[in-house]
């Protein structure tokens, strides 16, 4: 029972959940939800959750294995520095997720397929080097969760072309949250802070004065969830 907790503990299943919420965003966007019923949806609705559940596991995973020689001095307690999981046994589990993660998107064909390879890519490049940069950390991170964000549009493979350049605002949004956190944590600098700032400005612009958000929201409704 303990190994399985430590096992479960690795997966930090609160965050996990996340990365569902991304994908059914953009399942939103790319539309399919008024083209398609319910019941023609829901396997590749399933399909698509399990495969970020899958990537965002395996990355969850990795970023113990690579920092598990840190963890001993600042997190001892981890599944891995306290041995109730060896370093091995946690590799062969994360890259089982992000087998069933590549896996259940090879399903839905090439666009789909090229984004989880993608977001695994870019799980392994943030755990292995990006994290330890105060830029490109936090921008790899965004990254993730744009890619992650696209995995959903993908449901309907054209709409990806359509809508890509929406990945920019979780890029930006979680770039900025990255940075304050490292603050929050660290004791970040004054000029970190100001550039998560600026981010966040870009963001909340972006939302204000895309074409779509103008027709959508015109009763300016929307300005309530911008402010908080």
């Amino acid at each position: 029972m303990k190994k399985l907790l430590g096992y479960i503990r690795l997966m930090r299943p609160a965050n996990v959940v996340t990365s569902v919420a991304d994908v059914l965003a953009g399942i939103a966007i790319s539309g399919s939800f008024s083209l398609t019923g319910w019941s023609t949806l829901q396997l590749p609705v399933i399909l698509l959750c399990i495969s970020t559940i899958g990537l965002y596991s395996g990355g969850i995973i990795f970023n113990d294995v690579y920092d598990a020689d840190l963890d001993k001095i600042e997190r001892p307690e981890r599944p891995i520095p306290s041995g109730l999981i060896s370093k091995k046994a946690a590799t062969i589990f994360g890259a089982v997720f992000f087998f069933i993660g590549i896996a259940a998107a090879n399903l839905f064909g090439t666009t789909t397929s090229v984004l989880a390879v993608s977001i695994m890519i870019a799980c392994l490049t943030y755990n292995r080097w990006a994290k330890h940069h105060s830029i490109l950390g936090p921008l790899n991170m965004g990254l993730c969760r744009g890619l992650n964000l696209l995995l959903g549009v993908s449901i309907i493979s054209s709409q990806v072309q359509q809508w890509w350049f929406l990945a920019l605002v979780p890029i930006i949004y979680i770039a900025s949250i990255t940075m304050i956190s490292r603050g929050e944590v660290q004791g970040g600098s004054k000029k970190m802070l100001y550039f998560a700032a600026v981010l966040y400005a870009i963001v909340i612009a972006s939302i204000l004065f895309s074409p779509p958000q103008k027709a959508i929201y015109a009763s300016h409704w929307h300005l309530l969830y911008l402010l908080l």
